[in-house]
């Protein structure tokens, strides 16, 4: 049997289950926590999907839409176990990004470890800062005096 430490823990959950925030439906998905940040050349999305089997994890990209969803879907127990305590949420799961004109959506990757997914999506060169060089003008007179 488990013993419960925090008496406030259980309220939480209710309250959020009556309020609305059950578990997410594909009409309807959680969000999923997310960082992002720039690494050299690469902008990184990093989303947590713990307990997400890789095969329910989808991964679209129209325009410049990047569109993450997720399906956590129970355990299968035997008919005999009797469930205690369930807290960790089910359902779909979703985040959309906009991305920047300047990031290359064709050369995308993902990577999927310890349940966290990974994005790594490259900055276009047109992007990336460069030196400009100043040349002289054509037909322009050199004065010499």
């Amino acid at each position: 049997m488990l013993m419960r430490t925090d008496p406030f823990r259980e309220l939480d959950r209710l309250t959020q289950q009556f309020f609305g925030h059950p578990s997410g439906t594909w009409s309807r998905p959680s969000p999923m926590p997310m960082d992002a940040y720039r690494e050299g050349d690469e902008y990184v999305i990093a989303l947590d999907l713990p307990g997400v089997d890789p095969e329910a994890v989808d991964i679209d990209v129209e325009r410049n839409m990047l569109t993450v969803k997720a399906e956590r879907r129970p355990q299968t127990r035997s008919d005999d176990a009797q469930v205690e305590l369930s807290e960790r949420p089910l359902g779909v799961f979703s985040r959309q990004v906009v991305l920047a004109d300047t990031l290359d959506t064709e050369h995308i990757q993902a990577d999927y470890d310890a349940g966290v997914l990974t994005l790594r999506i490259p900055i276009t060169e047109r992007a990336k800062p460069r030196k400009i060089s100043i040349g002289a003008s054509p037909g322009r007179k050199e004065i010499r005096g």
